[in-house]
């Protein structure tokens, strides 16, 4: 039985087909949830339609409940180990059980303890994590994240360099415009905002340097578009390196090694 459920619900090299219309229930399930938040902010359909919304979240719950229940269930297969308690562990702290876990536990955090009901307003819009659970799946999706993975320790480097010149930026325009502009460059946030939307060629307008502080954003601008685009070139490299793997393994018998014709 637990080996028929794990063919289910964990997506593997098997292919069953019952484990493709489990694996489409979900989707559609989480793309319903989704389109059912984006309808609730319009007062006259939420108001019109709050009974059948609180009853489809319900029932969504229910399903996202059992599908986590089954996974902590066969987690000794997903996630082999010496003991079963390092196997629940490995499964609770992954990264798609903790997506999952906190898709659902809105819903049940208030017959649990005493909170704010504000604090409840803002806990259900974490509904929308379970967008983040299609990328289980979907290889597709998955993709983003292995190419990520893969490329973690380019996009930090990048990412601090790109932090550093966010911080110099800040440091010059507080320096340079804090006394001409008092108001619009009050402390090192305000100026560290306004690098923000210069380094990223975003340029909102509500904030712009004068006099001296115009040649530093100038600088500032130009840097911004190698730094920007620096994370950008990365993972579309580790894209393009994955895609022409995935097409190199389709020429080749995977039984065999020999380039099939």
């Amino acid at each position: 039985m637990k080996e028929r459920i794990y063919r289910i619900v964990e997506k593997g090299a098997h292919g069953s087909k019952g484990n493709l219309i489990f694996d489409y229930a979900i989707m559609l399930l989480i793309i319903a949830n989704t389109f059912a938040i984006f309808l609730e902010t319009f007062p006259s359909i939420s108001s019109a339609y709050k009974s059948f919304f609180n009853l489809f979240e319900f029932i969504s719950v229910i399903v996202f409940s059992i599908e986590y229940s089954l996974r902590l269930y066969v987690s000794d297969l997903t996630y082999p180990s010496s003991s079963r308690t390092k196997s629940l562990l490995k499964f609770i702290f992954s990264p798609y059980a903790i997506i999952d876990l906190i898709a659902i536990i809105p819903f049940y955090l208030p017959f649990l303890i005493k909170i704010d009901l504000r604090f409840i307003r803002i806990l259900r819009m974490m509904r929308f994590v379970r967008l983040f659970k299609i990328s289980r799946y979907n290889s597709s999706l998955n993709l983003i994240w292995i190419v990520i993975k893969e490329k973690k320790s380019e996009l930090t480097v990048t990412g601090f360099l790109a932090f550093l010149i966010l911080l110099v930026a800040s440091f010059l325009m507080f320096h340079v415009e804090g006394n001409v502009q008092p108001e619009k460059f009050p402390n090192l946030f305000s100026s560290f905002w306004w690098a923000i939307s210069t380094l990223t060629t975003v340029g909102y307008g509500d904030v712009y340097p004068t006099g001296v502080g115009k040649i530093i954003g100038a600088f500032i601008s130009v840097l911004g578009i190698g730094v920007v685009a620096l994370p950008t070139g990365i993972i579309g490299s580790g894209f393009m390196e994955k895609i022409g793997n995935k097409k190199h393994d389709s020429e080749y018998c995977p039984h065999c090694g020999k380039k099939i014709k």
